[in-house]
């Protein structure tokens, strides 16, 4: 019984830090899938194309693939010196753009499904 008050403090902080990611995936996930569902049923034919490739590789790449590159890219493409606190932003970032792709759709197929 004595490890499980050791171990609440700890629990607690992870419960903090899930859920700065979740806030923050949303809010910024919600307005960016909102936008490529526009792009994407746009009349113009290269914007229509570009947000469905993207739609298309965000959806079809695994999470975990798309925080690595977020956090891994900038050092291996750019030489950027990557720091510790870059770790929360690289992980709310590549949710962010995950979860717009799967919102797009969401968003999009709601839109067509309306009647003219």
């Amino acid at each position: 019984m004595d490890y499980i008050f050791r171990i609440l403090p700890n629990m607690f902080s992870g419960l903090g830090v899930s859920a700065q990611i979740f806030i923050f995936t949303i809010v910024l996930s919600l307005p960016l899938g909102m936008l490529l569902a526009i792009v994407r049923i746009s009349k113009v034919s290269l914007f229509r194309q570009a947000a469905g490739a993207y739609i298309y590789l965000m959806r079809g790449t695994p999470l975990m693939l798309q925080i690595m590159v977020v956090y891994f890219g900038p050092w291996y493409i750019f030489g950027i010196k990557i720091s510790n606190a870059y770790q929360l932003s690289a992980v709310i970032i590549a949710f962010a753009i995950n979860y717009a792709a799967y919102f797009a759709e969401i968003y999009r197929g709601g839109i067509e499904s309306m009647p003219k």
